[in-house]
């Protein structure tokens, strides 16, 4: 406890330490102590600065304008009201700061990201304006002269070194201030804001109000700064609000470092103010290689100065692999459910959606959905894909409102509240792709979900390692989940296993009443795939689960019941057994056998040349292992679909085939080239094209215009393959020489999948990879783009994925299933066409 005592508390040793010499070394560089009372007052300001950008995340371009208005603020005080005085009117400075940027904080953070950052810039901008020409209260060009800096006892601040100390103390009393900060619940929150948004939002935290408090917090500290400078020279002038003096406190505040150490800024005042004032003693343009340094710790080290030592740290101790090390953990073997984790039983249903509908633009994602999840009870959510199973999850857990209908949790409606709101009243989620505070360690992770529902999550000055009861429950869970010994490794580090342990202990340590899982079993390895089942199964006789995963056979093993969506649509709910044996659900599988297209006889392969080869592609994304030792084989006039259930790495193969996501090892031989390694840019030269599952038009342009910039990068020719010209791309389509001059968004659905198809073909393509080309359209359109594709395979080989297999199959020449990433079975199309039992005994369960 001692030791982590004085690590909290090492900057201020540090500052005090360094606040002493400072007057005493300045000299050797040929400066006066003047310029060490500069280096203090910047060192506030970019401390204040650096608790929006560093801690929460939030870029400001214009920072310099709280800074001169806190000057202006305290100056005026000063000369209106208490004359002769110093310390009250730089708190007059600082309260009007405060309120101020409380009011403009809560308009400008309703925006995020570049639009946040500019908006500061623009208030810069116009604070400049304001201080330059309204003469009769700022003195305009000429500033607001004539402050006084007096006394405090028989101390003059007129000595310089008097003013010195005063400001030193100030400085160290305000980075006493900010390391309680730093140090307590709300500076954790703040750290979280920054690493995620959204995740910390989604654990119960209203992240805008946290966001608004640093924004007050940290235009206060600047403003605390400005008013010194104020005094320090006498004078406050329109060049303290200026955008280049908000450019120099940002260079300053990237240069030292923001996210190693509360002092980082500190160390970049002095490299800046070293800089300035000894190489402008050789060049007047020292502001031109102050900048070109700025852009190279923004391109090489973003940690800046006090970033290099742990960057040197890290080489020299590496994080642990823990991909060994989570295969051999014991994970709650022989360990109760945490206390805190056996929330009182109620008896009935905990959670209901009623008539629960959502539209985005003309598709209906869900649509009269009900459902209720039982106390006690594993509720899994199956269905296709597209069948609106996540779009549901999001509505019950408020990322989205709902269009209509009702959402219930214990009998209060909780449809439309805020996903922070829903949080607080009960209901925790996973996420499909894991969402951790990646920065952040196993314990942080996990105690920022426990403090949320504590009534100190908001206090600013009690230190976070006080809250005992949080920090037992938070060592509760890590036990419980095996990862105790671990729990100091950052979450980026963990393998992908320990990943989703993490974040299925950051949905349990919110103390659910309900919990709602994403897919929690997917992209795992056969031995984590049964702890986290094992898992969730304890935990649901504890708390109720509703459940998304895609390995329907351990879904049925686990749940107590099954709710199955098509299209938006609940189609069934029931027993296990009785999904299993489900006509209905078999046929959203594994489709009815038969197609009002699949009457004519099997497509036969014109020739046994290879077009494209890919052997054993291992593709992740981050440490998620999508695609394992996937092997697919296409040859010249075929068309090879690519079959598997939800997850199960179609979309990822295509994507890797094309480029897009590059596969981490195997192979992939196109016409005889070696293509794995090459940009997605240059894969589509080679003559590789694709169709993204959502068409990707440019919907701002006309049809002529999508068709014309398909062709731009193309080769000059075909080598081989067909010209595919305008006129000929029109004649395969004629619809859209009808709306050659409408824009992409006007079309309807089934012309923009015509289009996004001949966009491809402009590029002279000689293999085509389809995502889902039926997807959503109507059956007539359906019939028209499977007799476009039918002729196309004389011209170039196709892989296709597509969710309707009776349409597929009907298509297909050669079929590769994918289960887990892995191809596990490969044959004629013809044979899972015809013979139903056959594709069952292949394809479901």
């Amino acid at each position: 406890m001692k030791s982590r005592l004085l690590a909290k508390y090492q900057p201020l040793v540090i500052a005090a330490v360094g606040l002493a010499v400072l007057p005493f070394v300045v000299p050797w560089f040929g400066l006066t102590v003047s310029t060490a009372t500069v280096i203090v007052v910047l060192t506030i300001a970019a401390l204040g600065l650096n608790m929006m950008m560093g801690y929460a995340g939030l870029v400001s371009f214009g920072h310099a304008a709280w800074f001169g208005i806190g000057g202006y603020a305290a100056a005026l005080a000063q000369r209106h009201v208490l004359p002769d005085q110093i310390v009250l009117p730089i708190l007059c400075g600082m309260a009007f700061v405060a309120l101020l940027s409380a009011i403009v904080g809560a308009v400008m953070l309703r925006r995020r990201g570049v639009y946040f950052a500019l908006m500061t810039l623009a208030l810069c901008a116009l604070t400049y304006t304001i201080s330059f020409r309204w003469t009769a209260v700022t003195g305009g060009e000429d500033g607001l002269g004539g402050l006084r800096r007096g006394s405090i006892g028989p101390f003059s601040l007129d000595v310089q070194m008097n003013y010195y100390i005063f400001v030193a103390l100030v400085g160290l009393a305000a980075l006493y201030l900010l390391v309680r900060v730093v140090h307590s619940p709300f500076g954790h929150v703040l750290v979280a804001i920054r690493e995620n948004q959204a995740r910390a939002t989604f654990q119960g935290y209203p992240v805008q109000r946290y966001k608004l408090a640093v924004f007050v917090l940290s235009a206060t500290v600047t403003a605390l700064a400005g008013a010194l400078s104020g005094f320090q020279h006498y004078i406050v002038s329109a060049e303290a609000t200026s955008i280049e003096f908000s450019g120099e406190l940002l260079a300053m505040v990237v240069i030292g470092g923001m996210h190693h150490h509360i002092l980082g800024p500190a160390v970049g005042v002095m490299f800046y103010i070293l800089f300035r004032e000894l190489f402008s003693i050789w060049t007047q343009d020292w502001l031109f290689w102050f900048g070109l340094i700025f852009v190279a710790f923004v391109m090489y080290l973003p940690g800046g100065i006090v970033g290099i030592g742990a960057r040197i740290r890290d080489r020299l101790r590496p994080p642990p692999e823990e991909d060994a090390a989570m295969s051999r953990r014991r994970i709650y073997q022989g360990l109760p459910v945490p206390e805190f984790l056996r929330p009182q039983r109620r008896e009935g249903a905990v959670l209901e959606v009623d008539d629960v509908a959502k539209r985005f633009g003309g598709i209906q994602a869900v649509n009269g959905a009900r459902l209720a999840v039982e106390s006690g009870q594993i509720h899994a959510l199956i269905g296709p894909n597209g069948a609106g199973k996540t779009t549901l999850f999001n509505l019950i857990s408020g990322a989205y409102a709902p269009d209509r209908g009702t959402v219930r949790l214990h009998g209060r409606p909780i449809h439309g509240l805020s996903p922070d709101a829903i949080c607080q009243q009960g209901l925790a989620r996973s996420f499909q792709i894991t969402n951790l505070f990646e920065g952040l360690s196993i314990l942080e992770n996990l105690r920022l979900s426990a403090q949320a529902r504590h009534p100190g999550r908001f206090n600013f000055w009690r230190d976070v390692d006080s809250y005992t009861q949080v920090n037992a429950d938070t060592a509760e869970l890590i036990r419980f989940l095996g990862l105790e010994g671990i729990e100091d490794i950052k979450g980026r580090d963990l393998s992908y296993g320990g990943q989703r342990l993490v974040d299925l202990g950051i949905a349990l340590a919110s103390r659910p009443q309900v919990l709602l899982l994403d897919e929690p079993l997917a992209g795992l390895a056969a031995a984590e795939r049964e702890r986290v089942f094992d898992l969730v199964r304890t935990v649901s006789s504890n708390i109720p689960v509703l459940l998304v995963e895609h390995d329907i056979d351990r879904v049925l093993a686990l749940s107590h019941r099954v709710t199955v969506m098509n299209q938006g649509e609940v189609l069934v709910s029931g027993s296990p057994e009785e999904i299993r044996n489900d006509r209905r659900v078999q046929e959203i599988y594994t489709g009815k056998g038969a197609h009002a297209l699949a009457g004519r006889p099997p497509c036969l392969v014109s020739g046994n040349e290879v077009v494209l080869s890919a052997q054993k592609l291992n593709t992740f994304y981050g440490k998620s292992h999508i695609l394992n030792d996937a092997t697919l084989e296409v040859r010249k006039g075929e068309i090879v679909a690519l079959l598997g259930r939800n997850g199960a790495g179609k979309s990822t193969l295509l994507k890797s085939l094309a480029g897009l996501v590059p596969p981490k090892s195997g192979s992939i031989i196109f016409e005889g080239r070696e293509i794995v390694g090459l940009p997605a840019h240059e894969v589509a030269r080679l003559g590789i094209g694709y169709v993204p599952q959502n068409r990707g038009l440019f919907a701002g342009m006309t049809v002529a215009e999508n068709l014309e910039l398909g062709r731009l990068a193309r080769t000059t020719e075909s080598r081989g393959g067909v010209v595919w010209s305008e006129e000929r791309i029109l004649e395969m389509f004629p619809r859209l020489r009808e709306r050659l001059h409408t824009h992409a968004d006007y079309l309807s659905g089934g012309e923009q999948q015509m289009l996004s198809i001949a966009r491809a073909l402009s590029g002279n393509v000689r293999l085509l990879l389809l995502d889902e080309p039926f997807e959503g359209l109507a059956p007539a359109v359906i019939d028209e783009l499977f007799d476009v594709l039918d002729r196309l395979r004389a011209d170039l080989p196709i892989i296709v994925v597509e969710h309707n297999l009776d349409l597929v199959l009907a298509l297909a020449d050669r079929v590769f299933a994918l289960e887990r990433g892995e191809v596990f079975h490969q044959g004629p199309a013809h044979a899972l066409l015809t013979d139903l039992e056959y594709r069952k005994q292949i394809l479901w369960l």
